[in-house]
């Protein structure tokens, strides 16, 4: 069984209509849905008072202030935000393969990964974004070129976090469930990116440069935020390009393994 072609656009308007779907969806129910958003924004916050107290004592963390973790906070917030709300369900992506839901998504005259990735929405992910953008309007500087620089490493981190889902996911065609071990990858990928990342040294720096990109998605983006070099930010998209090509290429292998819902279950 294998995905129908589809016309240039069609993911785009795939992934405004199910955001339209989704957030009508959510909105249904209003105070739940505020309710979910202002919890994570004051979960988020509580979490500015540790560092307060932190700088205050130690005064920086060899070559990072308060400014400078503040910035990998509102950045992380908001591409994990745009992930949760763009494609939410990339977490979803091994229990979809092991149940053999899959074969709902091939069916439809629409293009398999994007469907799948948009067809569900984390409510709280609202919070990240709105905590992550005041966060950044508080502590950084608002000019064009940085507020243009913020935002557009937000949307590096939600392709490059959704990307290392789908890649390690889409091991579960392969290897059996692997959901444990690719929710473990994504949230190491999320709790590095919320510490300098100068304090990391030796072979571990090379994991997370790759395997475990919080490099790409956050260390690299504040240097270049802090003293901009156009070269280093074509490397950048460039690493982060090969991170995105990696998870589809492994994600369609593994679509071709595929056969049906039912004998992939029998199988596992």
């Amino acid at each position: 069984m294998r995905p129908t072609a589809h016309r240039p656009g069609s993911g785009l308007r795939l992934l405004a209509h199910y955001l339209r779907f989704n957030l009508a969806a959510g909105m249904e129910y209003r105070a739940s849905f505020i309710t979910q958003v202002l919890g994570m924004v004051l979960n988020n916050a509580s979490f500015i008072v540790f560092w307060v107290i932190l700088f205050n004592q130690l005064g920086d963390i060899r070559g990072y202030g308060f400014r400078e973790v503040m910035f990998l906070w509102a950045l992380s917030a908001a591409g994990y935000g745009l992930s949760g709300v763009f494609l939410g369900n990339a977490g979803g992506l091994s229990r979809t393969i092991m149940l053999g839901e899959l074969d709902v998504y091939l069916l439809q005259p629409k293009p398999v990964l994007p469907s799948l990735l948009a067809s569900r929405m984390s409510i709280s992910a609202w919070g990240d974004i709105l905590y992550g953008i005041v966060l950044y309007a508080v502590t950084q500087p608002i000019a064009a070129g940085p507020v243009a620089l913020f935002l557009l490493f937000s949307v590096l981190f939600c392709l490059v976090l959704t990307s290392v889902r789908v890649l390690y996911h889409s091991l579960t065609f392969f290897l059996g469930n692997a959901e444990e071990f690719a929710s473990t990858a994504s949230d190491l990928v999320i709790t590095f990116c919320l510490y300098p990342g100068s304090i990391f040294e030796g072979p571990a720096t090379l994991v997370l440069h790759s395997f475990v990109p919080a490099a790409l998605v956050a260390w690299i983006p504040i240097e270049l935020f802090q003293a901009f070099s156009w070269t280093r930010l074509a490397m950048l998209i460039g690493a982060d390009a090969l991170m995105i090509g990696a998870a589809l290429g492994v994600f369609h292998l593994g679509l071709r393994r595929y056969e049906s819902g039912n004998r992939i279950g029998a199988r596992m």
